[in-house]
């Protein structure tokens, strides 16, 4: 888990009336490159989503991780609100930080949970933000199973990336619940839910500057989506990148997973470890 975490409370902006945007849904065989597999993954996205929504002990959340902010006085194509021009820096010519966006979006009641991170972007990172998501949520999601994670195929949380599936076994054992990964085909990663709340948020902001991390936590604490409000925080911790598993650790991980025969790198189970008291 991350060593330092940091949560900003809710404050009225310049402009506290946030720009709301609306999901749209975008049909599913339209445009981009194709695999083999492409249409057999969509029609099982499509199967194991229906089932996760109607099923009243199953919840199914979206997650993914999205391009580094630069911190700073910088333009980002947007509008200003206010009755004035704001100034902004047209180039690269200031030191910067940066931060890493990750998000969890339960589609069917548009909750969502914001994870910016001052490190790398790694398996490390996105896990533990699941992690922080459940602390917040677990009281509330006390009946649910399982969850069904909608994913696209990132370098650091695919289907063949094992320091993300063994985060993920942990995280199974931790919790009790079960966990079904269900992944995107290659280059339609815009068909996952959070893709779209990506682009909101993105358009939410665009007219403001992004000058400090309280800012960034702050714009992103005031977007709507659905009606609602993310939870935002800042993870102020170090993620190494190239984590990686032994051969013995990888063999046994395999034994844990429950790959599908068709898309074994598409839909992958994990069951928790089950415990015998003696």
């Amino acid at each position: 888990m991350a060593g330092i975490i940091l949560a900003f409370g809710s404050y009225d902006f310049q402009y506290p009336e946030p720009s709301t945007v609306s999901p749209s849904t975008c049909p599913e065989n339209d445009g981009g490159k194709k695999t083999p597999e492409t249409d057999a993954i969509f029609e099982n996205v499509r199967k194991i989503n229906a089932l996760a929504d109607a099923d009243p002990e199953t919840l199914r959340i979206s997650i993914d991780t999205k391009a580094t902010i630069q911190v700073g006085k910088y333009s980002r194509g947007g509008k200003s609100r206010g009755l004035s021009a704001v100034e902004a820096w047209d180039h690269d010519m200031y030191p910067r930080e940066k931060l890493v966006p990750g998000g969890i979006l339960e589609p069917v009641e548009g909750r969502s949970f914001l994870f910016f991170g001052t490190s790398n972007k790694t398996s490390d990172f996105l896990v533990d933000g699941l992690e922080m998501w459940w602390q917040t949520r677990k009281d509330d999601l006390s009946g649910i199973k399982k969850l069904v994670i909608n994913m696209d195929n990132g370098p650091e949380c695919n289907g063949r990336r094992s320091q993300f599936l063994h985060r993920i076994t942990e995280f199974a054992d931790s919790t009790g619940i079960e966990v079904h990964l269900i992944y995107y085909p290659p280059y339609h990663s815009k068909y996952n839910s959070i893709e779209r709340y990506w682009a909101g948020l993105e358009r939410s902001w665009n007219g403001y500057l992004l000058d400090s991390m309280r800012t960034v936590i702050r714009r992103a604490e005031s977007f709507l989506w659905r009606g609602l409000h993310p939870m935002a925080i800042l993870v102020d911790d170090n993620y190494e990148k190239g984590i990686r598993l032994s051969n013995k650790e990888r063999v046994a991980l395999e034994k844990r997973l429950v790959r599908s025969l068709n898309l074994r790198w598409w839909d992958i189970r994990v069951k928790p470890k089950t415990v015998y008291l003696k």
